[in-house]
Order: structure tokens, then C-alpha cells, then sequence
């Protein structure tokens, strides 16, 4: 039993060796040696970088970790959108009513008379404005 573990000391120690011949051998190569001078004749600025990004990942994690921080700034962002969230679904709710409306209403028809009478109307006037200046500035985009 003795004499496979000598002979799989030997064959660790030959497999040793020989990466540490692997090693020297590569050391010895001119390229390895130049890419090692520039190595080290940037050491310090390595370390100087090194050294700024385990602070910004220090700085990272710390944010990342910081529950109190999320939580402000899920409130923060949930003020922020609460009142535009409220305005989509008004702006949803009018467009269902709307719907319903014009679906409900297909007994009467809309003439010309009607037609002039809306256009007096500030808010199709609003509207009206509002997709000509759209146009055109999709007509300048284009050109």
C-alpha cells in the first residue's frame, strides 16, 4: 500500500516540476519579460486604479445594501409617477366613456352643420392646433 502513494508522491512531484519548468520556460521568453516591465513600470498607476475601483465598488455595495436608501428612493419614484399614473387612467377612462358613447349614440349621424359648430369649440380648436404643429414637425423631420 506504501509503494502506489510513493509512486503517486513522485509522479505529483514530476507534475510539479515540470509546471514550474512550464513557468520558467515562459519567464525566459522576451516577449513574457517585456510584457513584464511594462507590468511593472505601471504598478503604480495600477494600484492607483485598483484602489478607485474598490472604492466605487465599496461605495456601490454600500447604495446596494442600504435599505433605508431603497426605500426613500422607491417612495421618491413612486411620488413621481403616483400623479402621471392618475393621468393615464383618467385619460384611459375618458377614452372608454367616449367609446361607449359613440357606440351607444349610432342612431344620429354627424353633418356638416354639426361639423362647423364643433369647430367652434375650444377644445377641438386645441386639438386642431396641436396636430397641425405634430405635422409639421414630422413634415421637418422628414425633409
Amino acid at each position: 500500500m506504501s509503494q502506489p502513494s510513493a509512486q503517486q508522491e513522485v509522479s505529483a512531484s514530476l507534475a510539479e516540476e515540470k509546471k514550474s519548468l512550464d513557468v520558467l520556460d515562459q519567464l525566459m521568453q522576451p516577449e513574457v519579460q517585456n510584457s513584464l516591465t511594462v507590468l511593472v513600470d505601471n504598478l503604480p498607476k495600477l494600484a492607483e486604479m485598483v484602489t478607485a475601483m474598490t472604492t466605487a465598488y465599496d461605495f456601490a455595495k454600500g447604495i446596494a445594501t442600504d435599505k433605508v436608501l431603497i426605500n426613500d428612493f422607491a417612495q421618491g419614484i413612486g411620488e413621481f409617477v403616483k400623479p402621471v399614473q392618475e393621468k393615464a387612467k383618467g385619460i384611459a377612462q375618458a377614452a372608454i366613456e367616449a367609446g361607449e358613447r359613440s357606440q351607444a349614440d349610432t342612431s344620429s349621424t354627424v353633418g356638416l352643420f354639426a361639423m362647423l359648430k364643433m369647430l367652434k369649440d375650444p377644445e377641438v380648436q386645441k386639438t386642431l392646433r396641436f396636430a397641425q404643429a405634430f405635422l409639421n414637425v414630422l413634415a421637418e423631420r422628414k425633409n
